[in-house]
């Protein structure tokens, strides 16, 4: 089989490089990323949850204020670390989805 001629996107500077030659989207979007992260260790870093993504540091930080706006995400200083916690109960935005919460839809990508 002949290698894509298709040109490989080239990373941020900050950003990880793709890891395949997976199409450049998911199924979920960045916000369901960092909540997925801070879900699994409310503890982590913006920076470790910018490298498990594979985006900016910044770009995590305007994404947990937009969380944070939206009363989504609560976070608050724990010594010199931040902590996160999740308002499951909130329903889904979009009208398709807006019958299911938060922790549903979180509940089920950790199974």
């Amino acid at each position: 089989m002949a290698a894509s001629s298709r040109p490989v996107k080239q990373a941020r500077s900050g950003e990880s490089a793709p890891e395949s030659d997976e199409p450049g989207w998911t199924f979920l979007s960045n916000h369901t990323h960092v909540l997925v992260c801070l879900q699994r260790d409310p503890e982590m870093t913006l920076r470790d949850v910018a490298a498990r993504i594979g985006i900016t540091e910044r770009a995590v930080q305007r994404l947990v204020a937009d969380l944070e706006a939206a009363g989504v995400l609560e976070r608050w200083r724990d010594g010199r670390r931040n902590r996160y916690a999740i308002h499951g109960e909130t329903r889904l935005r979009h009208q398709l989805e807006a019958h299911r919460t938060l922790g549903e839809l979180l509940d089920l990508l950790e199974s």
